[in-house]
């Protein structure tokens, strides 16, 4: 190798690490989602050139006419990001001219509750052949250790340019090589009172120059960045997260239903029991288990584990618990129309709140979506009513193709079920003018009559 190629390499990684802390790096983001998005404006805040990238069509549309179509984003950001150069597109070709490319892209179970790993398999079949020396390229999908360095960085080897490939510790960064990196989304939709730049990143790169590249782009949107050793440290501790929340919510879960046989007021327990200023952290039941983490995440090391002979008990019987609770609501509104001498088959229902969680339009793996099927395959006749829903059509696992029922026609129906506890409901004047209320999310409480039933 001649000096003058050896010169036009030197210091490619300094000169990375000065693009991304000065913010004239362009960075592109793959997925624009409940996670892609926000990223992409929090990015466009900061005033760092962000191109998305997504194959649906419709989404790009909309976000290049200055429209959103997530809830909690107004146009008005999208139009300003805009305003500052945001561009979303479904030309994947234009990953050559980012300097670092973030993929935030889904990673569901499949029907065996086995990792589907095939939006990231695809995206990097994508990205491959456009990648360039010394880009970065971070997965942000949460996934089970291991992901990172045994499929993503495989195929975007072998389908990236000659010579070019993932840098390796060890090799010389200022060669043929691109950096990779972990960093998993911390995203609360819903939550509004830790601001988004102010939740700590965690960083797990592919070699120590791949996680100084990373945290170099981070540190321009998050206050703080936390740096782990490897990038199968960064994918566990997401899914530590989101195990510990699963594990709790199992036990309260378990906890409501034996407190329910007791005649104990669970909700008045938590509260009791969150006065402790050490030792213990506040968790509450609920009709099941929702969004894209907390009901998949857990499984994915369940599946990994198995390539270690190891079974993960606390896992699955959390598993277990959570996934049994939107039949345990079933149950429940079958019970409380039996006593008014009704029969669940034939009867009128309206489950109220669709999406997973409450002042959310998210409904992904909602378990309001489990309790309509399971209402309507013992033959109940089932609507709903959701303000940040005005239909709910075909999903990945469910086809109901339902409109919104609006509220004044509450007193129709044999029964209402309060599934998500959206703050835009009246729930005095829900019960006034229900003929019977079952509460899984303890929305009523404070209200006096015997109309209500919680469970």
């Amino acid at each position: 190798m001649n000096s003058a190629t050896l010169a036009s390499r030197a210091h490619q990684v300094e000169r990375q690490l000065d693009k991304l802390q000065a913010k004239t790096a362009k960075v592109g983001v793959i997925g624009l989602g409940y996670v892609g998005l926000p990223l992409s404006l929090l990015f466009s805040e900061a005033g760092v050139a962000i191109q998305g990238f997504d194959i649906d069509t419709a989404k790009v549309s909309q976000l290049e006419e200055g429209k959103s179509y997530i809830f909690r984003i107004p146009p008005t950001e999208i139009e300003m990001a805009r305003s500052q150069g945001f561009r979303a597109t479904t030309d994947f070709s234009k990953i050559s001219d980012q300097d670092a490319v973030i993929v935030c892209v889904p990673t569901p179970l499949t029907e065996h509750r086995d990792p589907d790993l095939s939006f990231i398999e695809r995206t990097a079949e994508s990205i491959a052949p456009w990648l360039r020396r010394g880009q970065l390229v971070v997965l942000e999908s949460t996934t089970y250790p291991g992901t990172t360095e045994e499929v993503l960085i495989p195929i975007l080897n072998a389908g990236s340019p000659e010579g070019l490939c993932a840098y390796e510790e060890g090799m010389d960064p200022d060669g043929d090589v691109f950096f990779v990196a972990f960093s998993p989304e911390r995203e609360d939709p819903g939550n509004n009172t830790v601001a988004r730049r102010d939740i700590p990143k965690v960083i797990g790169g592919h070699g120590a120059h791949s996680g100084r590249l990373a945290s170099a782009l981070y540190n321009n949107i998050f206050a703080k960045t936390v740096s782990v050793s490897s990038t199968q440290a960064a994918e566990m501790t997401k899914l530590l997260e989101n195990i510990y929340r699963c594990v709790n919510i199992a036990l309260v879960n378990e906890l409501k239903i034996l407190s329910q046989k007791m005649g104990i007021d669970i909700w008045e327990v938590i509260d009791a029991a969150k006065t402790k200023p050490f030792g213990f952290q506040a968790f509450y039941p609920g009709p099941g288990l929702g969004g894209h983490c907390i009901p998949i995440d857990p499984f994915y090391l369940s599946w990994k584990a198995r390539e270690w002979n190891f079974h993960t008990r606390f896992i699955e019987l959390a598993g277990e618990i959570n996934e049994g609770m939107p039949r345990y609501v079933v149950q429940a509104v079958a019970n409380a129309l039996n006593s008014h001498r009704k029969s669940i088959n034939g009867s009128r229902i309206l489950v109220l709140g669709m999406a997973y969680k409450k002042d959310i339009d998210d409904l992904r793996e909602s378990p309001s979506l489990e309790i309509i099927e399971m209402l309507q395959d013992e033959k109940a006749i089932v609507e709903y009513n959701d303000p940040y829903f005005a239909t709910v059509g075909r999903g990945r696992h469910y086809d109901l193709g339902m409109t919104c029922t609006p509220l004044d026609r509450i007193a129709e129906f044999d029964c209402v079920v309060i599934a998500t506890d959206h703050s835009d409901y009246d729930y005095a004047s829900i019960v006034k003018n229900a003929q019977l209320v079952v509460d899984s999310r303890n929305a009523t409480r404070g209200i006096e009559s015997t109309k209500i039933v919680h469970c």
